[in-house]
C-alpha cells in the first residue's frame, strides 16, 4: 500500500497551480471500521464491516492515508465539507480534477463501502505527455486496490473536452481549488456548464476555492489564484444553478490574500522565490507558515429539479468583478 504515497507525490509534483490545462493543483489508536472486502483483507481492512458502518470520519482515518495527508485535514476539514454539500454515500459522485488522490482517498472509499461511485474527471492525456503522466500516476493509486477503492470510472474535463457524461447521470460534482486555473485557462464558463449537463436534476455541485477579500481588485485570469466568492456564484447562476448556501467550515481569517508569490506563498506550496528565482526583500518564510493554509469559500449549488425555474441572480451595483 506504500506504493499509492509514492505515486501520489509523483502526480502532485506534476501538477501546478498555474493556467491553462496542464494546470491540475493539488493536491487521525482508535478501532475504527473499514471498508468491506470480498476476501481475505490486508492492511487492517475489516472483512466483516457493514456498509452502513462505514463513514467518512472512517476513511478519514484509514492506514492508507499518509501523515502529512492528515496533517492537512484541520484545514481541509473534508467531512465537514462533504457533508455541508449533502453527498449520500450510494449516490455518484464526480470529482472534476483531483489532482494528487487528496480527496479520492476519503471519498472513493466511502462510496465504494456504501454502493456509490466514483468518477474522476481528468485533463485528456492527449493533451500533454505532463497530462498523461499525471493520469498514469493517478490511476496507479487505485487501480491495484479495487476492494478498497471500488473500480473508479474515468471522464475528461479541459479546455477542448466533450461532455462530462450522459446527461443528467451525476447526483454530485465537487472540485476543490480549481476555479482559478479554469479562470486562467479561459474555460470557468465551460466548466459550470458541462457540470450542468451532467447533473441530475436536484444535483448538487461543490465548490471549494482560495477566497479574494471584495475590497481587492478581480482579475478575470485569478493570476494569484484568489477569486471574489461573488464571481464564483456569478458564474454557476450564469450556467443555470440555484446558489443554495456558503459555509465558513474551510475559513481562515489569518489570510490577508495579499502576498508576494499569491496563494502560493502559503501552505502547502510555501513559495520562497518568484519563477526566476528572486525572494523579496524582507520576506520572512515563517510569517507565512505562521497564517497557515488558505482562506476559502465553501459553496453548495443546486442543479434545478425538472418544472423549477431558477431566480434570475441579482446584480450587485458595487460589484468588482471585471
Amino acid at each position: 500500500m506504500n506504493r499509492i504515497f509514492a505515486t501520489s507525490l509523483l502526480a502532485l509534483t506534476l501538477a501546478a497551480c498555474g493556467g491553462g490545462d496542464d494546470a491540475a493543483t493539488d493536491e487521525t489508536n482508535l478501532e475504527v471500521a473499514t471498508p468491506p472486502a470480498s476476501g481475505e483483507a490486508e492492511n487492517g481492512m475489516d472483512a466483516d464491516a457493514t456498509q452502513a458502518s462505514f463513514t467518512l470520519e472512517d476513511a478519514m482515518e484509514g492506514s492508507w492515508r499518509n501523515p502529512k495527508e492528515i496533517a492537512r485535514d484541520e484545514y481541509r476539514n473534508p467531512a465537514e465539507t462533504l457533508e455541508f454539500f449533502g453527498i449520500e454515500g450510494d449516490d455518484t459522485v464526480m470529482e472534476i480534477w483531483p489532482g494528487g488522490g487528496w480527496y479520492t482517498n476519503i471519498i472513493a472509499p466511502w462510496l465504494h463501502a456504501n454502493g456509490g461511485t466514483f468518477i474522476a474527471a481528468v485533463i485528456s492525456p492527449d493533451r500533454s505527455d505532463r497530462a498523461a503522466e499525471a493520469l498514469e500516476a493517478y490511476q496507479a493509486n487505485y487501480s491495484p486496490f479495487p476492494d478498497l477503492f471500488g473500480e473508479l470510472q474515468y471522464t475528461y474535463y479541459d479546455s477542448a473536452s466533450g461532455p462530462l457524461g450522459e446527461p443528467e447521470s451525476v447526483d454530485a460534482i465537487v472540485t476543490f481549488r480549481n476555479i482559478h486555473n479554469w479562470m486562467g485557462g479561459d474555460h470557468a464558463d465551460k466548466f459550470f456548464n458541462d457540470a450542468f449537463a451532467v447533473l441530475k436534476p436536484g444535483g448538487v455541485l461543490g465548490v471549494v476555492e482560495h477566497r479574494l477579500p471584495s475590497a481587492l481588485n478581480q482579475d478575470p485570469s485569478a493570476p494569484t489564484g484568489y477569486v471574489h466568492q461573488d464571481y464564483v456564484t456569478r458564474l454557476a447562476e450564469e450556467a443555470g444553478f440555484v446558489f443554495e448556501e456558503a459555509s465558513e467550515i474551510n475559513a481562515n481569517p489569518a489570510d490577508t490574500a495579499d502576498h508576494p508569490f499569491g496563494v502560493w506563498t502559503l501552505p502547502p506550496v510555501s513559495r520562497t522565490t518568484d519563477r526566476e528565482g528572486n525572494t523579496p526583500e524582507g520576506f520572512d518564510a515563517a510569517e507565512y507558515q505562521e497564517i497557515g493554509e488558505s482562506d476559502r469559500m465553501t459553496l453548495r449549488f443546486v442543479k434545478p429539479a425538472d418544472g423549477e425555474t431558477p431566480a434570475e441572480p441579482e446584480m450587485m451595483e458595487d460589484a468588482t468583478e471585471e
